[in-house]
């Protein structure tokens, strides 16, 4: 009898694992970008790091009994800021904006034009991913859509700066073209702008239109 117990005691469960067949993958994001503007007015020029960074969350949504397809929808935040010579400032009547660019023979300290932008990614999602795979190649395209809530042009010299907020020329509405391509935690980011940051009322002092596209080159992170 005693002998029965001691068997039974050193009997030992076996760990059950559980595979969640109804997984979902990369709901949450950062990411760091490189910003570069296209369709530039004569003598522009970029001085200085531009960049910006881009954090949100996107629905998983798959297609496939695998999982391995999906298409993804989403809501984020991101901040740009491009050092550059173009000024925008205002005439004095406070109607009229400025966009002139600045030669090397203007003393400045800072010359630089910022946005934030509510974003909606909308993507279309391949991966190598299975319920116990967490580290799988990734191949996201879409597009994205983006609402710019409020921008700030600054210039500083010594003994003058201008802030600028009330640019009407602004397209505020924002779309493009996204990429991203990667193995688990890294992965690089790609957006092109489809169109301009200032619509066709934004010229410059010699009658040059302002046709600026940003085009986001960056990594980017992906959790959950």
């Amino acid at each position: 009898m005693a002998s029965s117990m001691s068997l039974f005691a050193q009997e030992e469960e076996t760990p059950i694992t559980v595979i969640d067949s109804l997984y979902r993958e990369d709901q949450l994001y950062f990411g760091l970008s490189l910003d570069l503007l296209l369709n530039t007015p004569t003598d522009f020029e970029q001085n200085g790091f531009s960049g910006s960074f881009q954090a949100g969350f996107v629905r998983d949504m798959p297609i496939n009994k695998a999982r391995n397809k999906a298409i993804g929808i989403g809501l984020g935040l991101a901040v740009d800021v491009f050092n550059q010579n173009l000024f925008i400032g205002e005439e004095t009547d406070g109607e009229t904006t400025i966009y002139n660019v600045l030669g090397n023979d203007i003393n400045r300290d800072r010359n630089r034009f910022s946005y934030y932008t509510l974003e909606m990614p909308i993507e279309y999602r391949w991966r190598t991913s299975t319920p116990t795979e967490y580290s799988f190649w990734r191949v996201y395209g879409g597009i994205q859509l983006g609402y710019i809530y409020y921008a700030k042009a600054s210039f500083k010299q010594p003994g003058n700066t201008v802030i600028q907020t009330d640019i009407p020329e602004l397209n505020k509405l924002q779309y493009g073209l996204t990429f991203a391509f990667g193995y688990s935690a890294f992965n690089l980011k790609v957006y092109y702008g489809l169109n301009t940051l200032f619509d066709q009322n934004a010229t410059t002092l010699t009658d040059q239109a302002v046709n600026l596209q940003v085009l986001r080159l960056g990594i980017q992170f992906y959790f959950l």
